[in-house]
């Protein structure tokens, strides 16, 4: 079957893609994409299969470096990196690149990725707890009030893709800000200034698993006491252009692809308002719906990226999961320690998505 064959078979289907990640990409992106899998831009070589190396992979890596640079209009002293590992991986690095071994690191756990951050930096010296929400499920977002001034660094999760809470404005503080943005990086506009480093996997707003962004100011580095594996080490990253090891090329091209598109389509600020428009319609059916309950109610702390939503009778829960079904609604089940459901609506899904969803919630037992 051709490549158009199947995009026509895809189109046909319909499928409305509510995944937390891996999660929804442009279908033109996705079209290039697989094109490339076959022929990299005519070049008679696969995308997987070229070297990292080659001129045609230098450009692409240094075009989504530049991409990423001018979107998010960065100063100077940072440096754009794409790497191996995950955000998790990333996590683990935070505290070897700015963790000294008498300082202390203090993470703000709004959720499941928050708090594994926070636990996996405990290897490597002093770590606290600023602040928390667990007590409550998780359903606002941490209060981030009189952080001390005597911290290496202070790590926040910037959205919670699990309970669906997500931080609307970012402390203004001395001590070196690091952020983890898997979830809404390219939904809203941030000051970078402000931040010491933003980390975000690929897997949700930027393109397929593999690989992970990295925005670093490179002056904050090299500022502790630690001896830091070569391969952990971000100034030796830097210096190596992101190629200190063999990158996850496919992903990187994929991301540059998906960044291609956001600009086409109105950059961060276009993005920004379709977040906008999605979340408030799915937060207006699941507040005046009398079926429907949101897991988080407080309005400062709700999430735009995910919305988690529960029955107020669960034993309807089946039944509404088979007329999502029945809609060709998919990945709208929640993550199993919250229950319920999630609608995650990133960058790429279009309002009609969000609209197939409120439709169902109307019709849902009528």
């Amino acid at each position: 079957m051709s490549l158009r064959d199947l995009r026509i078979a895809k189109e046909k289907q319909g499928i409305h893609n509510f995944s937390a990640g891996p999660c929804i990409l442009p279908n033109e992106v996705m079209e290039k994409a697989a094109e490339s899998v076959v022929n990299l831009d005519g070049i008679g070589l696969s995308i997987l299969e070229i070297s990292h190396r080659s001129k045609e992979f230098v450009e692409i890596i240094e075009r989504a470096r530049s991409l990423v640079r001018e979107t998010m209009n960065l100063p100077d002293n940072y440096e754009v990196l794409f790497l191996q590992g995950g955000a998790s991986y990333l996590s683990i690095l935070t505290a070897q690149n700015f963790l000294s071994k008498a300082g202390t690191g203090a993470y703000v756990n709004s959720g499941t990725w928050a708090r594994n951050s926070m636990n996996d930096a405990k290897v490597f010296g002093n770590i606290i707890e600023f602040s928390t929400s667990e007590n409550t499920q998780f359903n606002t977002y941490p209060k981030l009030d009189n952080i001390p001034s005597d911290l290496d660094y202070i790590h926040i999760t910037s959205n919670n893709t699990i309970a669906g809470n997500q931080i609307k404005d970012f402390p203004k503080t001395d001590v070196p800000l690091i952020c983890d943005m898997s979830s809404d990086i390219f939904s809203r506009d941030i000051d970078v200034s402000q931040f010491a480093m933003i980390y975000a996997g690929a897997q949700k707003n930027l393109g397929p698993a593999g690989a992970t962004l990295v925005i670093v100011d490179k002056n904050k580095l090299g500022q502790t006491d630690r001896e830091i594996p070569r391969l952990m080490d971000l100034r030796n990253h830097i210096e190596k252009m992101s190629m200190l090891n063999t990158p996850p090329c496919f992903s990187i091209y994929v991301s540059l692809l998906n960044l291609e598109w956001m600009i086409k389509n109105g950059g961060v600020e276009e993005m920004k308002k379709r977040s906008i428009d999605r979340s408030s319609l799915l937060y207006k059916e699941i507040d005046e719906n009398p079926l429907f309950d949101a897991h988080v109610k407080d309005l400062d702390s709700r999430s735009k990226m995910n919305i988690c939503f529960t029955l107020k009778d669960e034993s309807m829960n089946e039944d509404f999961l088979a007329a999502c079904e029945k809609a060709n609604i998919s990945g709208i089940k929640g993550h199993r320690s919250v229950g319920g459901f999630r609608a995650s609506m990133y960058n790429a899904m279009s309002i009609d998505s969000t609209m197939a969803l409120v439709k169902v919630m109307k019709t849902f037992k009528s």
